[in-house]
């Protein structure tokens, strides 16, 4: 459960630390008070998209840190896989985000992504909102709750492997389906385009080979010159004695010094092999000189072969790599289409075997899906009757329809909220009062389905009021025996069944506007069911009517 929210810089927020307990946490204030950025928080912190509106006027970065303990087995098993360490069944969260866009996230101290932290937020808590009891109007969503109920996951999974590999086995045998003439064109154009590459008999680096060739071909007038320069420098003219000579004569003499002096026989020796090293270079330069030999054909031929190989690059590839596999490519799809018809008799036997093994796995998704479908209704009825809705008929209707992703079952509710009344479609029917007790009755009922240790409701009370409003809080109490329940609400009748009661405000300073959150004691949580239910001045009645609802809750 989580036991410590910590928030920075969110909205009208500056700092706020909530402290929560086990059991039913309450949160009231004032509308604008704040409360919807608490669930805000909590979202980010969980990994939900987030606006960089949220983040506090004027300030570069908003964080948001939440405290976890006794996470159950399957949080415990997310973490191991994202190699993070949970030796003492406790989780810290962290998200910093930054005006720029950008975010920062961490659990127990190890950096993750955003997805990471989503990942593992999804095991932890479970956020009821108003987007919930939109979904619930959408009869294409309705499926879910029953294959939650009937914990339907491995076959479900089951069914979108077999499902999958039956589209991809179709989309095969689609695309050698063609008809003559298209399949007469594709094989002129694919043999056209194979013996054009052949032909070019292409080698690799050839092309790199060539032009580097080429570039020496072109440029060896300048090339021997150069080398015809160096020799003269070497081995001199009628003008002056050359490198070579000079360092003949030189070593000679330092020869005739060593007679004198044995410590020069190093330097000596240097220049004795300077002497016989640049006598070398001069013959290496003159044999190189020699051998040169601009012949025009063999340019005209490189230009020639490089022509044809551009003409290749350009239609098939920008390298050797790309040519050859296009070549490949390009021969499979051939074989292919020659022999089409053989593959299409494997193809459609394969697409019958994968028809077969798909129409299997679905019979049994939908007779698991009717088995535990009444089931679900009737269980949700049983929860219906107990939130003053006692003469709601919920029906399950489930038809046939083609094979999508989700199975072979059109699966929606219909209902009745009042006796006497035809089934209808919960868009038809539903008030936004009905629609907040039908979505608490299937979370109370789902709830036992997983292992999720928090639930947040952000004003469920939406719609209702008095006894209605009155047994959702005692529903919700009776949910939170079992599980950490966190709610926003604005009834007295749901707050006073608080086992820890939070009050959010909000005041000006400096014609700034800051929000706080405070746990409330006894007295306190008096005075604030007082407020809720006196309106503009509490009065004496307002207290005593407000301490009288706590102490009947306690008698649930």
């Amino acid at each position: 459960m989580i036991c410590e929210l910590k928030i920075s810089n969110i909205a009208i927020i500056k700092e706020a630390v909530i402290k929560f307990g086990n059991g039913l946490n309450v949160l009231t204030g004032e509308t604008g008070a704040g409360k919807s950025i608490v669930i805000d928080s909590i979202n980010a912190i969980l990994g939900e998209r987030t606006s960089r509106e949220l983040i506090r006027t004027n300030s570069d970065f908003a964080e948001v840190s939440a405290l976890f303990y006794d996470v159950n087995e399957t949080a415990i098993n997310i973490l191991n896989d994202m190699s993070v360490e949970c030796d003492d069944g406790s989780v810290l969260l962290y998200r910093k985000m930054t005006a720029d866009g950008k975010n920062f996230c961490k659990i127990n101290g190890c950096s993750v992504t955003v997805s990471m932290l989503k990942k593992i937020g999804q095991a932890l808590i479970n956020v009821h909102g108003q987007l919930d009891n939109h979904n619930l109007l959408n009869d294409e969503l309705h499926y879910t709750y029953i294959d939650k109920f009937a914990e339907n996951h491995h076959l479900t999974e089951k069914y979108r492997e077999c499902y999958n590999n039956y589209i991809l086995t179709k989309k095969k045998l689609d695309s050698i389906t063609v008809d003559e003439n298209e399949k007469a064109r594709k094989i002129d154009l694919l043999s056209y385009q194979i013996k054009e590459i052949e032909d070019a008999d292409i080698k690799f680096g050839e092309k790199a080979e060539l032009e580097k060739r080429r570039k020496f071909l072109q440029n060896i007038e300048t090339l021997a010159e150069s080398v015809n320069t160096t020799l003269t420098y070497l081995n001199g003219n009628d003008n002056f004695s050359g490198a070579s000579s000079l360092l003949s004569n030189a070593s000679e003499s330092i020869i005739k010094a060593t007679e004198f002096d044995g410590s020069l026989s190093e330097i000596s020796a240097i220049i004795s092999d300077a002497a016989y090293n640049i006598s070398d270079c001069a013959t290496e330069l003159n044999r190189f000189l020699y051998s040169l030999d601009a012949d025009s054909n063999e340019i005209d031929d490189i230009e020639n072969r490089l022509s044809v190989l551009l003409k290749i690059y350009k239609k098939y590839g920008n390298s050797d790599e790309e040519i050859f596999s296009f070549l490949e490519k390009s021969k499979q799809e051939l074989k292919e289409i020659t022999l089409s018809d053989e593959l299409k008799e494997k193809y459609e036997s394969e697409l019958n075997q994968r028809y077969l093994d798909l129409e299997q796995v679905a019979r049994e998704l939908t007779e698991n899906r009717r088995k535990f479908g009444n089931e679900f209704v009737n269980a949700i009825s049983n929860e219906l009757s107990f939130l003053d809705m006692p003469s709601t008929n919920l029906k399950v209707i489930i038809n046939k329809k083609d094979f999508d992703e989700t199975g072979a079952d059109e699966i929606y509710f219909l209902i009745s909220a009042n006796a006497g009344e035809e089934p209808k479609a919960l868009s038809k029917i539903a008030s936004g009062g009905e629609l907040s007790r039908i979505m608490l009755a299937i979370k109370n009922v789902l709830a036992s389905k997983d292992n999720i240790q928090t639930l947040i409701f952000d004003e469920i009370d939406t719609g209702v009021s008095g006894r209605a409003a009155q047994k959702i809080g005692i529903k919700l109490k009776e949910v939170s025996r079992n599980r950490q329940v966190l709610c926003v609400t604005h009834l007295a009748q749901i707050a006073v069944f608080a086992d820890n009661h939070f009050l959010i405000s909000k005041s000006e300073s400096e014609n700034k506007t800051y929000t706080k959150v405070d746990s409330l004691d006894g007295n306190g949580k008096i005075c604030e069911i007082a407020r809720i239910i006196g309106g503009i001045e509490n009065s004496t009645l307002s207290f005593e009517a407000a301490a009288e609802m706590i102490e009947n809750a306690k008698k649930y």
